[in-house]
């Protein structure tokens, strides 16, 4: 039996979800969705995502990271600083062996999150200390780079980052293709349906492309809650993009978050036994 597609990139802490969690995990399931990649964006979060992972054993798989951008409140949020990973490294450590990745990482130079050279330049410290213990501790990154996309790849290959997933990237194609370059791999949420980048699909080989939801964002609607059983969106409109099998896509899209994220190989079989 082939391997459903796996969702590289989701938030299932969010608080939209707490209610009724159990429910979006089973509709995946049921969607047959291979496994569902679990990001945090501040060490508050750690715990609810272990939680998870502890409740959906081999399904939902925890990544633990510190976020270019730090919500303060649901109205307000600002660009991270060094301090905004105290609680966060020694948690990731402890916890080493449970994660599939480091995320979610990365930068952020939306004006109105990071609009002085400080604000970058403290994010830029806080990637590059994330990165620096992802290769310490043998780990892939699940990387954000809204409004960023050539300073984060930049800064990944000078820092020697191996295995990267560029989430949902909103750079030029040709700045992507130096990602391609470095080996680096991009997932591909349901938005594609209504955004831009469908010319990054166009351009973006196959072997260079995973699945994602970003649930709760990034869905086929706006400001419609997202879900990770919609993962198949994203597949089929690739698909049509590609002008290949949706079966093709699924299939080369799983083996690539094998590939950028290798202790996936040993939850897919836990998961697919527990069916």
């Amino acid at each position: 039996m082939a391997a459903g597609p796996v969702d590289c990139h989701c938030h299932l802490s969010a608080p939209c979800f707490q209610p009724d969690v159990a429910a979006v995990v089973r509709a995946a399931r049921q969607a047959a969705v291979a496994a569902l990649v679990t990001v945090t964006e501040q060490a508050g979060e750690f715990r609810s995502v272990l939680e998870l992972s502890d409740r959906f054993p081999g399904f939902v798989l925890p990544c633990l990271g510190v976020h270019p951008v730090q919500e303060v409140s649901p109205e307000e949020q600002r660009s991270v600083t060094l301090k905004d990973l105290d609680a966060a490294l020694p948690l990731i450590e402890l916890y080493k062996d449970k994660l599939v990745a480091i995320g979610e990482v990365g930068l952020d130079f939306t004006p109105r999150f990071a609009s002085t050279d400080e604000q970058k330049e403290g994010q830029r410290q806080v990637l590059t200390k994330q990165v620096e213990l992802a290769r310490k501790l043998d780990l892939p990154l699940n990387v954000h780079s809204r409004s960023a996309g050539r300073p984060t790849i930049n800064l990944l290959k000078e820092q020697g980052a191996s295995k990267v997933l560029l989430h949902a990237f909103d750079g030029k194609p040709s700045v992507a293709m130096e990602g391609v370059k470095a080996g680096y791999f991009f997932s591909i949420p349901p938005s594609i349906i209504r955004s831009d980048q469908q010319k990054l699909v166009k351009v973006l080989p196959l072997e260079s492309i995973c699945l994602e939801t970003d649930s709760p964002a990034l869905g086929p609607e706006k400001q419609v809650r997202n879900e990770p059983k919609n993962v198949y969106i994203a597949a089929e409109y690739i698909a049509k993009i590609k002008g290949i099998p949706v079966e093709e896509v699924i299939e080369v899209t799983t083996q690539n978050a094998l590939k950028v994220f290798p202790k996936l190989r040993n939850f897919l079989q836990l998961s697919f036994s527990n069916i």
